[in-house]
């Protein structure tokens, strides 16, 4: 039995594997006639020292994030994906994602790329997508290449 998913989350952080993530929420937003949720989150910890000698850089990472989902957000319209919302949040993206966001907006269904943009911190503390797969409450695809 296949379950019909009503509200579906992609992470995206402007990496291949998150634009192959997005390409796959679209079709499964489109075939479950779900609402679609696209997000980006800041990472500020990755901020706290380049902050002290750059206090712009925040506002360049809000202003990427905004063009990155609305630029998302364009093509999911354009393939034909009826709802989508945009949900821009800074912080832990380990944490926003399964714990917070997931719980807001009621998702059934959490697709994310099998890795991102931070080599380093997947290297050292663990990949986002694995931190969403152990605490999310609802399905998590991965989308690998």
């Amino acid at each position: 039995m296949e379950k019909n998913y009503q509200n579906i989350l992609v992470a995206v952080d402007g990496s291949d594997e998150a634009n192959l993530a997005l390409h796959r929420a679209f079709d499964l937003a489109i075939k479950n006639n779900a609402t679609l949720y696209i997000t980006h989150i800041i990472d500020t910890r990755t901020f706290a020292t380049v902050e002290q000698y750059d206090r712009t850089i925040i506002e360049r990472a809000e202003a990427y994030g905004n063009e990155l989902l609305e630029q998302y957000k364009t093509d999911a319209e354009a393939a034909g994906v009826a709802n989508v919302k945009t949900i821009l949040d800074f912080g832990s993206p380990k944490v926003i994602i399964p714990k917070e966001i997931a719980a807001k907006y009621d998702i059934d269904l959490i697709v994310t790329g099998a890795t991102g943009l931070n080599a380093v911190e997947r290297i050292l503390i663990g990949s986002v997508s694995e931190a969403i797969v152990r605490n999310a409450k609802c399905d998590v695809l991965v989308v690998r290449k």
